[in-house]
């Protein structure tokens, strides 16, 4: 008999939501789950995030959605990023059908933080997971109406992080 597959959340200001979901497709993978994992608002044209290679390597798809967001791309205006998430939402209902075991949706709820996807939305997307998919959304601002309807919630809460001693972004350790 399959097991019921469940819904994970990582959210929270400390540092380790996207490690956490890396971390899930690596242990999938090895018991052979066909796992994808979906970035958005990462830009992996201009910033080599370290564990692309890797995670393709190991036979777990990437795609990536919205790269750019407005706070690091003053020109892109914020309609045309609705859209864009619009159309991800989209995408990512056509990839449950896939067969998927595993889907990671990296920095989804930055776009429900900065009122790109609408809480219903992200709701309805939930529903329509099938039950054989376990599905992990990351990033900071879920909500109460998400967190109610997972059946995971991890908090990362930052107690203190180098980035406020003037510390830029470092390879192999933020990307």
């Amino acid at each position: 008999m399959e097991e019921k597959r469940l819904i994970q959340i990582y959210t929270g200001d400390g540092k380790g939501k996207t490690t956490a979901g890396i971390g899930q497709a690596i242990r999938a993978r090895g018991h052979k789950f066909k796992v994808c994992f979906v970035y958005f608002f990462k830009n992996l044209q201009d910033f080599p995030y370290g564990e692309v290679e890797i995670l393709k390597g190991l036979g777990i798809e990437t795609i990536n959605f919205v790269p750019r967001h407005p706070h690091f791309y003053k020109n892109i205006p914020p309609q045309g990023v609705r859209e864009e998430c619009l159309k991800a939402l989209e995408s990512v209902k056509e990839i449950f059908e896939k067969n998927y075991d595993m889907v990671i949706l990296d920095e989804i709820l930055i776009a429900l933080r900065d009122q790109f996807l609408k809480e219903e939305e992200i709701l309805e997307l939930l529903e329509k997971k099938p039950g054989s998919l376990e599905l992990i959304l990351t990033g900071r601002g879920a909500t109460k109406k998400i967190i109610e309807r997972a059946d995971l919630v991890t908090e990362m809460k930052k107690i203190k992080h180098p980035f406020h001693r003037g510390v830029k972004e470092r390879r192999g350790i933020e990307y």
